[in-house]
């Protein structure tokens, strides 16, 4: 077999393809819960201890020397410890996201797995015929 048909056989499983759309959807989900934490989430919890933007909490380290597009170009450095926060609760959103939708996927499949399987064919055939049987004796 040749190395583009393996290829072809490989990509073209069901958990590939799942896992691809899978990772697509989390970009776009990932993108989503960034929005909610700088423009929903953030703002409130800023506003309540004090108007403080967590993305602009930073600390400088020397006496950095900043560019017009914020670079730091020299003389010391910016670690930007709000942006970190941010990323923080993002994480959580999308973790605690994770978690129900999980959940609800483990429930679904719980129900599933208690219902009890409908019987074989030739077992429903075996109850009809005892029925039959039971009639005509009466």
């Amino acid at each position: 077999m040749g190395l583009l048909t393996e290829f072809k056989a490989f990509a073209m499983r069901g958990n590939v393809v799942d896992l691809a759309v899978g990772v697509v959807i989390g970009a776009a989900f990932g993108k989503i819960v960034s929005s909610l934490v700088d423009n929903v989430i953030m703002p409130p919890i800023g506003y309540a201890i004090g108007g403080i933007d967590f993305s602009d909490l930073m600390w400088k380290i020397g006496s950095p020397i900043v560019d017009a597009k914020g670079n730091v170009t020299g003389g010391g450095a910016i670690i930007k410890y709000g942006v970190f926060l941010n990323t923080i609760i993002q994480f959580i959103i999308v973790a605690i996201a994770i978690f129900l939708v999980v959940k609800v996927m483990n429930r679904i499949i719980r129900k599933a797995a208690d219902a009890p399987p409908a019987p074989a064919a030739d077992v429903i055939l075996l109850q009809e015929i005892r029925d039959i049987l039971k009639s005509q004796k009466s």
